[in-house]
């Protein structure tokens, strides 16, 4: 069974709706029994990172998540799903995550850029994610593929012990991390049209 966590923020109901476009069972979760039981988990949001994390541990789900990880269950994070799994963020402020991927999260800034050529903030709309290797998640989603992204930071890792998707956009990005069973995006996969279904559904059959 696919769980979707529920901590009071995300976009559950479309990336639940995008599992059952492939024909996958999904269902939301929302207590540290069920994170500790559910046979994949995904992780979206949307929103403050702040309040994010903060919820994930009032609700006590930040231990079984990352328990679940390091035991190698599939685990697929999206937008501030990804960003919850780095070490620190700084949206408005300093905030630890939950510590799973060495890195932080920062603003976007193109400040060193002429006025006329700097992107808006947030990153809204389509834009391509290119990657390098094989990663399985991402079979039959050529490098390169268009994708939908709704976001005004984005992740720094310090290392680069995850493959890196990565995307243009002022400057190069990184647009999501693969780890054996892990995948996090800082796209939508659930909005991503026909590629993003193609994720959910390469997540599924893990």
């Amino acid at each position: 069974m696919i769980g979707i966590i529920d901590y009071g923020m995300g976009n559950l109901r479309s990336v639940v709706m995008g599992f059952a476009r492939v024909g996958a069972e999904a269902r939301i979760i929302s207590t540290p029994r069920e994170v500790a039981t559910a046979g994949k988990l995904v992780l979206p949001g949307v929103g403050a990172f702040a309040d994010a994390i903060a919820n994930l541990r009032q609700r006590g789900l930040d231990a079984p998540i990352v328990q679940a990880i390091e035991r190698g269950r599939p685990f697929l994070g999206i937008c501030l799903g990804l960003q919850l799994l780095f070490d620190v963020s700084y949206e408005d402020g300093e905030h630890t995550g939950l510590g799973v991927l060495p890195g932080k999260v920062v603003r976007f800034n193109f400040d060193d850029l002429p006025a006329a050529s700097r992107p808006s903030i947030p990153h809204m709309g389509w834009n391509q994610v290119e990657y390098t290797g094989r990663v399985a998640l991402l079979d039959g989603v050529p490098s390169g593929s268009y994708v939908y992204f709704v976001h005004s930071y984005y992740v720094a890792p310090m290392t680069d012990s995850v493959t890196q998707l990565t995307t243009d956009y002022g400057r190069r990005f990184v647009s999501g991390v693969a780890r054996d069973n892990l995948l996090a995006t800082q796209f939508h996969p659930e909005k991503s049209q026909a590629v993003g279904l193609r994720i959910l559904e390469n997540f599924a059959k893990m």
